[in-house]
């Protein structure tokens, strides 16, 4: 059965157990839960191991720190530390997290890593020449960590995490075709344990690749998976790629997933920078681009959202954010900035979805029409009377005023619309430039979009390429429709 949700996942190291001194008091064991608390988060999932070691004291698992002492790094000091300052007053880590988020009136759903396990023969690691989860040892293991997780913690879900790190860590290329059947099988065998144990007080959920191709790729055949009916929820997205997408190629998972009464969560990633852009330093998401990638994600059809890894500790901005992305009807009413994704390594890793951006125009590339599409999910027609402004800004790197360029949206040229230029970085304000196009007459449209980058003239002498690295369509919402739109009645 379909359910909303609202979700935010903690990894268990980053913002909790790597940072807080030992030995820790409950406060500190609440932090997780108690930050989202009081927003619309309803459900919080936590990560109970990242591949070497359990973060709780499991009887069928190595706990996480139990290979690795003396330790090299004060991280995983008090981790170990941490975990066993609770243990040794009679309280599990994972029982105090389940049991606080009931208090605070959150479903608890815990997450494992598929892929490896803490204490795992060396020889079956893929680095090592093995074959992964391939190794019929290494998912008898996965299968009893997650019988122990269903029997004993009163968990309202099982998250099966196979996106990380969405390379080709879960199975060699070699083995995926002939592990497809055998990782269904394997599906199935985890579905009917925890529904004989758990009734319908549990959901079995997914994370998984963005696309049908590169989750078969991995051996992975989640349709499959929904229409025998084994599935009660997934969550699309690529680990290593933390960039917010509002455009995430979804459709088909939750066509095909609401085909089977099952629920897909959009995943909200945490920035909007970081190395995958280009930057040497992480950016968060300001709430005008987050509002915009929730606005999509509701628009086409999730049945909730997935958000972790925001700005810590979370202060007013992000709880601002926690609590109104779970309203579309408000989400929809506010200022939007919606960003094309992008990723300047797609071409090195093929191990990712495509992305629009950067996109490369050769100065001998004359006549040619770029495409960039996205997706906006605005009622710009229906809401003209209460729409400010609309902003189309694009961030062109090697850009010289001379160039002469036609930059066509949903083919109408932008050349009678006001056109304003600045400096395309503060770092290096002659590498390029930002135009940005006041939207007056030609306006983007509820829906798909169609945005067209023409070379029409290279300035003489020059013959770089042009390069298209960010575009945003800003949508800002006020009392009074736009004076520039609407005639003065005097």
């Amino acid at each position: 059965m379909r359910k909303k949700r609202i979700i935010y996942m903690n990894d268990a190291r980053h913002y909790y157990l790597f940072v807080f001194e030992p030995p820790m008091t409950l406060e500190d064991a609440w932090v997780p839960v108690d930050e989202v608390a009081g927003t619309a988060v309803d459900t919080f999932c936590y990560g109970v191991e990242r591949g070497d070691g359990l973060f709780y004291p499991s009887k069928i698992g190595m706990r996480f720190g139990e290979d690795i002492q003396p330790f090299e790094m004060a991280a995983y000091w008090r981790t170990w530390h941490n975990m066993q300052s609770l243990i040794d007053r009679g309280l599990d880590p994972l029982r105090v997290l389940t049991d606080r988020a009931h208090d605070k009136g959150m479903d608890f759903i815990a997450s494992l890593r598929m892929p490896a396990h803490g204490g795992m023969d060396p020889a079956h690691q893929l680095q090592n020449g093995g074959h992964g989860l391939a190794h019929q040892e290494v998912r008898a293991h996965q299968f009893a960590v997650l019988e122990e997780l269903a029997t004993e913690y009163p968990t309202e879900g099982l998250e099966l995490d196979f996106a990380f790190p969405g390379g080709s860590a879960i199975l060699r290329d070699e083995d995926a075709p002939t592990m497809i059947p055998v990782l269904t099988e394997y599906i199935e065998q985890i579905t009917e344990m925890v529904r004989s144990l758990r009734g319908d007080s549990c959901d079995l959920g997914v994370r998984v690749l963005p696309t049908e191709e590169m989750n078969l790729a991995q051996g992975l055949d989640v349709r499959t998976w929904f229409e025998r009916g084994l599935l009660d929820f997934a969550v699309p997205m690529r680990y290593a790629y933390m960039i917010l997408d509002p455009d995430i190629p979804i459709d088909w998972l939750i066509e095909t997933a609401h085909q089977a009464d099952a629920s897909v969560y959009g995943i909200l990633q945490p920035y909007v920078h970081d190395a995958m852009t280009g930057t040497t330093q992480r950016v968060w998401p300001t709430p005008e681009q987050m509002r915009a990638a929730v606005a999509n994600n509701w628009a086409r059809g999730v049945d909730g959202l997935y958000t972790w890894f925001m700005r810590w500790p979370l202060g007013e901005a992000e709880r601002s954010i926690l609590t109104e992305l779970g309203d579309p009807e408000l989400v929809a009413e506010g200022n939007k900035c919606y960003v094309v994704a992008r990723n300047h390594q797609a071409k090195d890793d093929n191990t990712h979805y495509p992305t629009a951006l950067p996109l490369e125009i050769r100065a001998s590339d004359v006549g040619t029409r770029h495409p960039i599409s996205f997706y906006v999910a605005d009622n710009i027609a229906g809401a003209k009377a209460r729409i400010r402004q609309i902003r189309l800004r694009i961030n062109i790197t090697d850009l010289v005023s001379a160039d002469r360029l036609d930059i066509r949206l949903n083919d109408q040229s932008l050349k009678d619309e006001s056109c304003l230029r600045t400096h395309g970085s503060e770092i290096n304000p002659y590498g390029g430039q930002w135009l940005e196009f006041q939207l007056r007459d030609v306006l983007p449209r509820q829906g798909e979009n169609l945005l067209e980058v023409i070379l029409e003239q290279r300035a003489q002498g020059l013959v770089s390429p042009l390069r298209v690295e960010e575009v945003e369509l800003i949508v800002e919402y006020g009392p009074y429709p736009s004076a520039l739109r609407h005639p003065s009645p005097y």
